[in-house]
């Protein structure tokens, strides 16, 4: 059990509310409403006019707020559309914050080739060039070699080495230095760094921007594939291609990209780009089983293996590795999922 779920602290967090709208705290209904990978979890409340609000509770011992605070004043100052935040108690990690509902983007994703899907994806695309416009990356923490390479290395020690037990291929080291230094030579933009349909809230016509508090300055392709290379959707290769031309084409018109950046070039950053994510995101989930005793992450790996393997078929070199990758990595993995009850299914 942890500390947000004792039930200390949740009527700790009952008491907040109460003082801060001046009403009895046995007249107040906390309802979970979310939680996620974090230790955070998220309640709403009901006002007796109506009023809902969410109240999030982040225990201080494990999640730092000032970030999340900190960022959703400046981006909401500049007018994008984030929740705005009510009242906050960094001492005891409570903070109060507009209700945006119960639909994540994911919950209006009805399959690849859906015209709806792929209006909304529009839509989340043209919110990531608001964001990277209006937002200055100044003062968040830079995505630099060290993390990203710290960000790799989740895979090699958490994927391979404690879940799969096997040791990293020699073609390895080749390919993270080559991911690193792909990305660093991309234009340095705010950084999500979790643009994902579950972090964007359908709120009325419009879309919301939640969980930033990771938001670092980095690379200006990072949270266009993980929109694009998320775990809810596997775009054929023309359609994934023609949105990296269109975000190319919008970046160079407002000067976010040079003009001398070609379509293919351009297209490599993102592959390699989408191809870090995918190694961080199989080395998290990997560490949320065994490290944090998360459930339903396992089941994920498959869908971002293929997203890896999409992404360094299209990345000039590294023969060897995706050699690897097919003919070692993935029996290995399937073995392993399979001795937990969880079919992986044909790859395609």
């Amino acid at each position: 059990m942890t500390q947000a779920d004792t039930p200390t602290r949740l009527d700790a967090l009952r008491r907040w509310a109460a003082e801060r709208h001046r009403l009895p705290p046995e007249s107040l209904h906390l309802h979970l409403a979310a939680g996620d990978a974090s230790f955070r979890r998220y309640f709403r409340l009901r006002l007796p006019d109506g009023t809902t609000r969410i109240l999030m509770d982040a225990p201080p011992e494990q999640e730092d707020s000032r970030p999340f605070v900190s960022i959703a004043r400046r981006w909401r100052s500049g007018g994008l559309p984030v929740p705005r935040l009510h009242a906050t108690d960094l001492e005891q990690g409570f903070l109060e914050l507009d209700d945006l509902g119960d639909e994540p983007l994911q919950t209006h994703l009805q399959g690849e080739t859906d015209p709806a899907t792929l209006a909304w994806h529009d839509k989340a695309l043209a919110l990531l060039h608001e964001l990277q416009n209006s937002a200055s990356p100044d003062d968040l923490p830079a995505y630099d070699a060290a993390l990203l390479g710290r960000e790799l290395d989740l895979f090699s020690d958490w994927c391979l080495g404690e879940w799969l037990d096997m040791a990293r291929p020699p073609s390895w080291q080749a390919l993270r230095d080559t991911l690193i230094e792909m990305a660093l030579m991309q234009p340095v933009v705010t950084v999500h760094r979790d643009y994902d349909a579950m972090n964007l809230m359908v709120h009325g016509d419009d879309l919301y921007l939640i969980d930033f508090q990771d938001a670092v300055a980095g690379p200006i392709s990072y949270d266009m594939i993980s929109l694009l290379r998320g775990r809810y959707c596997r775009f054929p290769s023309g359609r994934f291609a023609a949105w990296v031309e269109g975000f190319r084409q919008s970046a160079i018109a407002d000067g976010r990209l040079q003009s001398t950046l070609s379509a293919e070039a351009f297209l490599q950053q993102v592959q390699a780009m989408a191809a870090q994510r995918c190694l961080k995101v199989l080395g998290i989930f990997c560490r949320l089983t065994l490290r944090d005793g998360r459930d339903g992450y396992l089941q994920r790996l498959p869908h971002f293996l293929h997203h890896l393997e999409d992404s360094l078929a299209e990345l000039p070199g590294h023969d060897e590795f995706r050699d690897w990758l097919t003919g070692t990595f993935r029996p290995a993995l399937e073995e392993r999922l399979a001795t937990e009850g969880i079919q992986t299914g044909s790859s395609s």
